[in-house]
């Protein structure tokens, strides 16, 4: 028996209408974990080389881990993955919410999809049934729309995953909502669901999971809410959640503004934690099973009317209320409820309407082509643009593609801000003073995320080396006058890709141990417990470590010439000094960004170019891999 897991993959050919169920293998299990760990071996194995992101043939996988839905902290996690359509290499994005533990509930491990329903399609998990119906009567509708409609219909028991409009028309950066204000938001895994015609899909799931040590686990699980509840940082992360970084990122000049042209918003405290608590929040939102809920639900009145929506949180803060310039959370937070219903990423929108509008301002786009004029500090232009690119009408067909194919387009300069690493567009922090952080941008697997490592504090702040750390002092700025550009960088970088990303292969949120400090080795301990499989945190450690070759690896396949280009930054950020903050006159020569690719590709064990050599493989347990790319 594979304890801590349901024990099934459960396989759907759309095209042919068919259903299929599998055992896990204990081996996968093993070696792999869970939730991303499967994701990655799954898509690396089972996709051809070479196949097209947009077509039939591509994948689209939901994945839990062992820890997924047993009682411990934040056990909510469900992992999705993909060959991107953005980047044209591996893709994956993370949700929380209820969706992940009632797949396992329902009896599966890992699901996936594969081929293309004839029409607009619905699938509905309800334990051992498995259904394929029609999704005729909520194709067109929003995100949080077609959510609320599927629960009425099914039954409030149904965890539901859907897509909007945006999914449906195949925007790259279209998202997958869950929970009327989750998203897996990033590398376009919704359009990779609209591609199958999929609409959305519904779980309700009323079994049980098998455990090693019922009487252990269960004891260490109070153990773990009790310490988690103890940790310094608790009281001090769960009022304003994640937007209650915008003032430390904004004092030490760390905040994309006016298209990443600065680091710095002079109007940082009317758009900040203290605003959604003081001018939103209605109430605090949290995942299955999480003791410090960061979501927090609020009413936003704006002259355009009034919305309840789920954040904003820091990134939607720092890409619309920085890089787009809204001045107030009222603007941030409408903006924010237009994504979530038409189902767009809020990260990589801010980013292409930043862009645009720069665009605009230089005269490389015209009143004529966009249909209208545009500016920063105006919500009308954010909605305008949203709408159009929702449903790819005129300018926002361009706008669709994402910022790199949306440079290449225009041309006339216009790809030296365009902001994005690999195809997939920068997330909320700015990094010219940053050069840990700068690096951990351009080797993330996926493309330009955060998620993959946060290492700020090593460069910005000096006492602070973690967002714990921040939450902890009360948010005081600190920083050094320059990021030292030295090896310690990779070290840095290579450490965090290890430690963040084991919580996505584990089914666990990695918030109590990233912000709040809650020790690694409790996970190590859960994970025996529950599993009967004994692992210390250095070798779940390990197990990510392999994860990542492999993620780089699938990348090298599929995309022809990948190497040390794609780890390169816009020019921005290497020749044009940051305008105005803390940060003035700083960037990152392109010198130092090839003396941190050297250092980190030697670290990793990588050549030159930055592709995995052959020892690396073996030494990981990657042989197979190994003879791929030889060949």
């Amino acid at each position: 028996m594979l304890y801590g897991y349901a024990g099934t993959i459960l396989r759907v050919d759309l095209s042919r209408n068919r259903v299929d169920k599998e055992p896990l293998p204990p081996e996968m299990a093993e070696k792999y974990l869970g939730g991303r760990g499967f994701v990655a071996r799954m898509l690396y194995d089972e996709i051809p080389p070479g196949t097209d992101p947009e077509g039939k043939d591509n994948l689209f996988i939901a994945a839990v881990g062992p820890l997924t839905g047993h009682f411990l902290p934040a056990s909510g996690k469900t992992h999705f993955g993909t060959k991107s359509p953005a980047t044209g290499g591996y893709a994956d994005s993370n949700m929380g919410g209820h969706f992940g533990p009632a797949l396992k509930y329902a009896g599966y491990d890992v699901m996936v999809l594969r081929g293309k329903a004839p029409e607009p399609s619905l699938l509905v998990i309800e334990d051992d049934r498995v259904e394929i119906r029609s999704a005729g009567a909520y194709w067109g509708m929003g995100s949080l729309t077609a959510e609320r409609k599927l629960k009425d219909d099914l039954g409030e028991d149904f965890q539901v995953l859907a897509i909007g409009p945006a999914g449906e028309r195949r925007v790259r950066y279209a998202c997958i909502s869950h929970d009327f204000g989750r998203q897996a938001g990033r590398t376009g895994i919704g359009m990779v669901l609209g591609g199958k015609n999929v609409k959305a899909v519904a779980v309700k799931g009323t079994g049980g999971l098998p455990v090693y040590d019922v009487e252990g686990a269960y004891a260490k699980g109070k153990e773990a809410y009790a310490k988690v509840r103890e940790k310094p940082g608790f009281k001090g992360w769960t009022p304003e959640g994640t937007a209650g970084i915008t003032n430390w990122t904004n004092e030490v000049g760390v905040f994309p503004t006016r298209n990443f042209q600065t680091s710095f918003a002079e109007h940082y405290k009317d758009i900040n934690g203290r605003a959604v608590l003081e001018r939103l929040k209605i109430t605090d939102k949290g995942c299955s099973l999480c003791p410090t809920p960061c979501g927090k639900y609020g009413r936003a009145r704006t002259g355009r009317g009034e919305i309840h929506v789920e954040g904003p949180e820091f990134e939607t803060i720092a890409l619309f209320g920085g890089n787009c310039v809204l001045r107030t959370i009222e603007d941030v937070a409408y903006a924010n409820y237009v994504c979530d219903e038409l189902g767009v990423d809020t990260i990589s929108a801010g980013v292409v309407i930043a862009w645009a509008i720069e665009c605009f301002e230089r005269g490389i786009l015209t009143e004529e082509q966009i249909g209208r004029e545009i500016a920063f500090s105006d919500l009308d232009t954010v909605v305008y643009l949203l709408e159009k690119i929702a449903a790819r009408d005129g300018i926002g067909d361009l706008l669709a593609e994402g910022v790199k194919r949306a440079a290449e387009k225009v041309g006339n300069g216009s790809a030296d801000f365009a902001i994005h690493v690999k195809g997939l567009e920068w997330t909320g922090y700015e990094c010219r003073n940053a050069p840990s952080m700068m690096l951990a941008y351009l080797t993330s697997d996926i493309g330009a995320h955060h998620g993959r490592a946060w290492v700020l504090g090593h460069d910005m702040a000096g006492a602070f080396t973690s967002v714990h750390d921040l939450i902890v002092s009360g948010g005081e700025a600190k920083r050094q006058p320059k990021g030292p550009v030295t090896e310690k960088c990779a070290e840095y970088v290579i450490a965090s890709q290890h430690e963040r990303p084991i919580f996505d292969a584990l089914g666990t949120c990695r918030l109590q141990l990233m912000e709040l400090g809650f020790e690694g080795h409790h996970y190590a301990e859960l994970y025996g417990l529950i599993t009967g499989n004994r692992k210390s945190w250095e070798e779940l450690l390990a197990v990510s470590e392999r994860i990542w070759h492999l993620t780089r690896a699938f990348s090298v396949r599929e995309i022809d010439g990948f190497g040390r280009r794609w780890d390169h930054p816009p020019r921005r950020l290497t020749d044009d000094p940051v305008q105005s903050g803390p940060n003035q006159g700083y960037c990152i020569p392109m010198e130092d960004i090839e003396f941190l690719l050297d250092a980190y590709y030697r670290a990793r064990g990588w050549n030159e170019d930055g592709i995995p050599t052959r020892e690396t493989l073996e030494r990981v347990g990657l042989a197979d891999v190994a003879e791929d790319l030889a060949r």
